[in-house]
């Protein structure tokens, strides 16, 4: 029997009481994959992503192991939720125009304490003013350096369009606006490298475009070390006492801890291991977070039909955004339909070993945003269901 198979065998035995369609994660995979974070990280603490986790009791049991410290939520709603159940260092990675939210923020000290919010521009500062209505709390925030690697003058860009903040002079000037308004204390810098963290370098089947990703990487790593380094100096300059520095990804974790400049690295989907981390010669993780799909028609020879499935991740349009069927091995889409809204055909010799009600096991293309699709996640220890937990939509919450 290989180890996909005998994976196979611990999820049917474990689940077989339940009724597909379902979520799982493996606990022993979580908690190998937390571990490897830690090694890779070198001794700076990671931050956990909740958006890659978008679980209560995950994010409690991630945050209870050595070597993790801190939240990086991605909404304010999300963050004054997770800061009102105990959690106390919530850095928001995404700027914000919740008037609610800054309202109940900077009214409440307790949640004002938690909670660091993301600004790449004076409006954000006005916009969080004008939404006080009379609270006085001082808020906490946080400046996001673009990591964008930028060729032949700026015509070439590589990386996310997210903060416009690009060199020294631009977050030294905003830091400068951050100290001298009252109620606002900087305490931060963030910058997230996803063209580094984020993508891939070992395309299967694709060599060169997995040389052309690496030699991209090399190079974006460099420029970004040095004007990273060059950015927490200007903004020591003229806030001595920052917290802190965050930087990094998954994908990055070794190579962002290396530079003197960080103090903490981020990191969330490398805990549930979705399918758009399998192309990565950085590290090696575990698939832990699955869901099954039941077998409801048999239309014919190597083809059996599954309830449901069709569900995409973000990002752009294409194949690496659809989940896969992972065990048994060897099924695939019919190329005509792919997953579908309420049925999905599946093709392959092990479709004539599947029996109505027996589940096929599928990854979901990008960590978290499986749960927006199940209210429980079942968590498995061996071949055992040792708890169910609610997602945060089982919590009635869909926070984007």
């Amino acid at each position: 029997m290989t180890a996909l198979a005998a994976d196979r065998a611990r999820y049917d035995r474990a689940t077989a009481h339940l009724d597909a369609p379902l979520a799982l994660v493996d606990l022993d995979a979580f908690d190998a994959n937390a571990e490897d974070l830690v090694r890779r990280a070198g001794g700076k603490p990671v931050r956990v992503a909740s958006k890659s986790v978008r679980c209560r009791a995950l994010l409690e049991r991630v945050l209870a192991r050595d070597g993790f410290q801190g939240i990086m939520s991605f909404t304010l709603a999300e963050s004054l939720w997770l800061a009102r159940s105990g959690f106390e260092d919530v850095l928001l990675a995404y700027p914000s125009a919740d008037r609610a939210g800054f309202a109940e923020l900077a009214a409440d000290p307790k949640l004002a304490g938690a909670v660091t919010v993301m600004v790449d521009d004076p409006a954000q500062l006005d916009l969080i003013d004008a939404a006080r209505g009379g609270g006085r709390e001082v808020v906490r925030v946080c400046l996001e350096l673009d990591t964008s690697l930028r060729l032949l003058g700026g015509r070439v860009r590589v990386g996310a369009r997210r903060s416009p903040l690009h060199s020294p002079a631009q977050l030294a000037e905003l830091a400068r606006s951050v100290a001298r308004r009252p109620g606002f204390r900087l305490v931060g810098v963030m910058a997230y490298e996803g063209h580094i963290a984020g993508v891939g370098d070992a395309v299967a089947g694709r060599p060169l475009r997995s040389r052309a990703i690496r030699l991209m990487q090399t190079a974006a790593r460099r420029e970004l070390a040095e004007r990273r380094a060059a950015v927490v100096r200007a903004v020591r300059a003229v806030v001595p006492d920052l917290e802190f520095v965050n930087g990094g990804g998954t994908g990055s974790v070794q190579h962002t801890a290396a530079e003197d400049a960080v103090t903490e690295i981020a990191a969330g989907s490398g805990l549930y291991v979705p399918r758009l981390f399998d192309n990565y010669t950085s590290f090696t993780g575990r698939p832990a977070a699955l869901f099954a799909q039941p077998v409801v028609r048999r239309p014919g020879v190597g083809v059996v039909t599954v309830l449901g499935g069709g569900y995409p991740a973000s990002g752009a349009a294409g194949p690496d955004r659809l989940p896969v069927p992972y065990l048994p091995e060897g099924l695939a889409y019919d190329p005509q339909e792919g997953p579908g809204e309420v049925q999905t055909p599946l093709l392959g010799s092990p479709a004539d070993d599947l029996l109505i009600g027996d589940k096929v096991w599928f990854r979901h293309a990008k960590a978290g945003e499986l749960c927006e699709r199940f209210d429980a996640l079942h968590l498995i220890e061996g071949d055992t269901v040792t708890a169910t937990v609610p997602t945060y939509r089982g919590e009635g919450h869909t926070f984007l």
